[in-house]
């Protein structure tokens, strides 16, 4: 899902980044109007997704995003978790202290799209969907739902002081996860369908695959979603950015207001 416009520049820092990263994700976002086309000729069954609840957690001027901090939660149907997530990004992944880097909850990951990429390094913990409802609702505080490590990263990474327990909540977005795995690609496809309050949506193609393999990774997906009549040229659209940007104005409105 590469596409092949980078400059000679940008295909050496992504060979390099994907060098030393713990994994690969190509995504591509495909343009809201073919939405309905596109999930007609891929075969998806609606019925058959996951559905979510993501949940963003930052300032209403979002200072740790423009400190390239995600902090976010998920609930996910059918299971008793879902999980608490601190991500920072650009990340150089050999500046990541050892320590990190062999925690198991650490993976540093290059993003992949048509046209760029982008390297995070992301601490995950599980947590119970009770105890995000919790903090959504302003039961508990945020700060319960991230381990100490977690708590730790933000400080580590944030150039200015920020209260966990004093971020707004940004959310939440309905999200429908569909994972299946095409004949004709012989490896997992994951679709997501990202419904913002205003009525807009997100579509989103990724796969997953170890550093090594990107490139051919990336030539056979291209392959087969164009044979699939998908467009790849669409303008790529970050879920995340939309999301934030969408829920701060919200909020600086609710404070104006």
């Amino acid at each position: 899902m590469v596409a092949p416009t980078l400059a000679d520049e940008q295909l050496d820092e992504l060979l390099e980044l994907t060098a030393d990263c713990d994994s690969v994700e190509l995504k591509l976002t495909v343009p809201e109007a073919q939405h309905f086309s596109t999930a007609r000729a891929l075969g998806l069954d609606p019925l058959d997704a996951q559905i979510r609840q993501v949940y963003f957690f930052d300032t209403p001027n979002l200072a740790l995003n423009k400190q390239g901090l995600v902090v976010r939660a998920r609930r996910v149907q059918r299971k008793s978790g879902g999980d608490a997530i601190v991500k920072l990004r650009p990340v150089v992944p050999s500046d990541v202290s050892s320590k990190l880097r062999r925690s198991p909850a650490f993976n540093v990951e290059v993003d992949a799209m048509p046209g760029g990429f982008v390297c995070s390094g992301t601490l995950k913990r599980r947590v119970d969907n009770a105890d995000v409802q919790a903090v959504v609702s302003g039961d508990r505080p945020l700060s319960s739902l991230f381990s100490r490590g977690q708590r730790e990263f933000i400080v580590r990474h944030s150039t200015r002081e920020v209260g966990l327990d004093d971020l707004t909540v940004l959310g939440p977005i309905l999200v429908l996860k569909l994972r299946y795995e095409p004949e004709r690609l012989r490896r997992q496809l994951v679709v997501e369908l990202w419904t913002y309050p205003d009525g807009s949506h997100v579509l989103e193609l990724s796969t997953k695959c170890r550093p090594e393999e990107a490139f051919q990774v990336a030539a056979e997906s291209r392959v087969f979603l164009s044979r699939q009549g998908v467009d790849l040229s669409g303008e790529q659209q970050t879920k995340t950015l939309k999301a934030l940007k969408f829920f701060a104005a919200r909020a600086a409105e609710a404070a104006s207001s």
